[in-house]
């Protein structure tokens, strides 16, 4: 069962240093203006929440990941594996994430969503994009419901495109999908969530990653199940 949450309008910034991924986006969230887009490092945003893909252990060793934990130091890899432990037993799932203080003044929070379960995975044919993206929305929601308006701006990088090999248009069809699914929607849980997303995608996982469109989420109605 969904809920709706009434919620202070959230501030969401799509931001790569990969020009494809930042064109594609263009594209697949044109209709959606009031997301910011630009080319740059997810580094110097000055946002309350940042979201790094992961992987299912919250090892911060390549990608995006690599670069957060330079820049908020080592210890935020401690933080995100004891939230992973103490809520996941040590395993976060493909549709989860944990939100947890990131120790800085910019961001505060540190959102770590796994777009794979071990590091360098290829997810390119797999839904895992769209199922991090929702997830990453699910966690703010949830920060909200616990501490409102403490997570009011979030930036986001283009999942799986690095090391996960997602093509870029795919990448932002899967994001675009997850965002306009949950951008007002809290699940009670992750599996409602995987199931839900999955069940509304499985057409596109099905085909070739050549022939993969946009596709649009599913109603309201059906939403709230």
């Amino acid at each position: 069962m969904t809920v709706d949450r009434v919620q202070p309008p959230l501030r969401v910034v799509l931001t790569d240093i990969n020009t494809a991924v930042v064109e594609a986006w263009r594209a697949a969230f044109a209709d959606t203006p009031e997301i910011e887009i630009r080319r740059g490092s997810i580094l110097d945003e000055d946002v309350d929440a940042w979201v790094s893909p992961t992987n299912s252990r919250g090892r911060m060793d390549g990608g995006v990941d690599a670069a957060v934990k330079r820049y908020l130091g080592a210890g935020i890899q401690l933080r995100v594996q004891r939230a992973i432990r103490s809520r996941f037993a040590g395993s976060l799932p493909v549709g989860s994430a944990v939100c947890v203080p990131s120790g800085a003044v910019k961001p505060r929070f540190l959102i770590s969503t796994p777009t794979m379960e071990t590091s360098s995975q290829n997810v390119s044919e797999t839904l895992n994009v769209a199922l991090a993206c929702a997830a990453a929305f699910q966690a703010i929601h949830q920060q909200n419901d616990r501490a409102p308006g403490s997570i009011r701006s979030v930036a986001l990088v283009g999942m799986g495109a690095q090391t996960g090999r997602v093509p870029a248009r795919v990448c932002a069809n899967l994001m675009w999908t997850g965002y306009t699914l949950f951008n007002d929607h809290s699940f009670q849980d992750d599996d409602e969530l995987r199931s839900t997303i999955v069940a509304q995608l499985d057409d596109i996982e099905r085909a070739p990653v050549e022939k993969r469109v946009r596709i649009a989420p599913p109603t309201r109605s059906r939403a709230r199940r």
